[in-house]
C-alpha cells in the first residue's frame, strides 16, 4: 500500500467550518482513475482534486475533479482550494502571481494575492459563457422544485447557461422562495428529459432581491445526478451566473466586475463566491469567480 497526503479546506469563505469542503490529494501520481473516483466516494465532500504532473508546457499541474459519483472537467470551489492548498504545502509562494492548472477543459489561469507569505484570495477565470434558448416549461421546473410556477421570477427567464459546466438557472422571485425550494428528483428527470437537457445538468437557484448582507444574488444548488444533494458553493455557477445577470439586464455592465452569490445559507455553511464580468462591445469577454479559503485539516490515505 502506498500513503498519499491530502489537505481538508473550507472554501469560499474565511473561517473554519463555513463554506464547501475539499479534499486536495497533493500528489496523485499512481493513482488510476477509478481509484479517484472512489476516494471521492470515500471523502464525500461535493469534490476532492487530485494534483498530477503538468501533461502540457502551458501548464503549472493537471488538476482533476471528482465529485462522489462522476468526474467534471472544471469546477469552482475545487480550483480555488487546490490553489490555497498547493500554497499551505509551499508549491506555490508569494513569487507567483499566478499558478495555471491543466483541467479537463484546458488551462485555466488562477490570479494569486498574498498578504506576506500567506495566500489571502484566488481569482480564476472560466470560459466565456454559452446561452442556450429560453426553457419554455416554466411549469415543469417549478414543480421539480415544489413551488408554485409563480415563485420563478418574470423578469427574466429560466436558461442553461454554460462556462465549462451547463447549469439550468433558475431565477426566484425572493429568497424565502429560494430557501423553501426542494427538489423533487422524479420531476426533475421528467422536466430535464421534455427539455432534451444532459442527464448531469445541475439546477441553480437564485433571486436578486436585496437585502442587508449586500449580495447580488442569493443562490442554492441541486446536483443529485452527479452525488451531490445540495451544494454549498459552486463556483462553476457562479460564473454562468454572472454572465446571465450582465445578458438580461439584472446588473449593470459598469458594476459587473464586483458581483457577490451568497450560498449555502439554508445548509449552515454560508458561501461568499465573488464573481467580475468584463465586457466589450456588447460581449461578455471575460468572466471571473473568486474567494477565499481556510485549512481545516490533513490527512494520509493508505491505498
Amino acid at each position: 500500500m502506498k500513503s498519499y497526503r491530502y489537505l481538508h479546506l473550507d472554501v469560499f469563505t474565511d473561517h473554519l467550518f463555513g463554506g464547501n469542503q475539499l479534499a486536495v490529494m497533493l500528489d496523485a501520481r499512481g493513482l488510476a482513475p477509478d481509484t479517484m473516483q472512489a476516494i471521492a466516494k470515500e471523502m464525500n465532500f461535493s469534490e476532492t482534486t487530485f494534483v498530477l504532473p503538468a501533461e502540457r508546457a502551458d501548464t503549472d499541474c493537471r488538476v482533476r475533479i471528482f465529485t462522489p459519483g462522476d468526474e467534471l472537467p472544471m469546477a469552482g470551489h475545487p480550483t480555488i482550494g487546490t490553489a490555497f492548498a498547493l500554497a499551505r504545502a509551499g508549491a506555490v509562494g508569494p513569487s507567483s502571481s499566478h499558478v495555471i492548472f491543466g483541467l479537463g477543459v484546458g488551462p485555466t489561469d488562477v490570479e494569486l494575492s498574498w498578504n506576506g507569505g500567506d495566500l489571502r484570495f484566488a481569482w480564476m477565470t472560466q470560459l466565456n459563457p454559452t446561452f442556450s434558448p429560453p426553457i419554455a416549461d416554466r411549469q415543469g421546473l417549478a414543480a421539480a422544485l415544489r413551488l408554485p410556477a409563480t415563485a420563478l421570477s418574470d423578469r427574466s427567464p429560466a436558461q442553461v447557461v454554460s462556462c465549462g459546466v451547463p447549469y439550468v438557472l433558475a431565477p426566484l422571485a425572493t429568497r424565502r422562495d429560494v430557501d423553501q425550494a426542494s427538489l423533487d428528483v422524479a420531476a426533475y428527470e421528467q422536466f430535464r428529459s421534455g427539455a432534451g437537457l444532459g442527464h448531469e445538468v445541475c439546477v441553480y437557484l437564485f433571486s436578486t432581491e436585496p437585502a442587508a448582507d449586500g449580495a447580488t444574488a442569493y443562490s442554492r444548488m441541486f446536483g443529485p445526478s452527479i452525488g451531490i444533494g445540495e451544494d454549498p458553493a459552486t463556483g462553476s455557477a457562479a460564473g454562468p451566473l454572472g454572465c446571465y445577470l450582465v445578458h438580461h439586464g439584472l446588473v449593470a455592465a459598469e458594476k459587473a466586475g464586483a458581483l457577490l452569490s451568497r450560498q449555502g445559507v439554508k445548509m449552515g455553511r454560508p458561501s461568499d463566491i465573488h464573481i467580475a464580468v468584463a465586457s466589450s462591445g456588447g460581449a461578455i469577454s471575460q468572466v471571473r469567480v473568486g474567494g477565499e479559503a481556510v485549512v481545516v485539516g490533513e490527512g494520509t490515505l493508505y491505498v
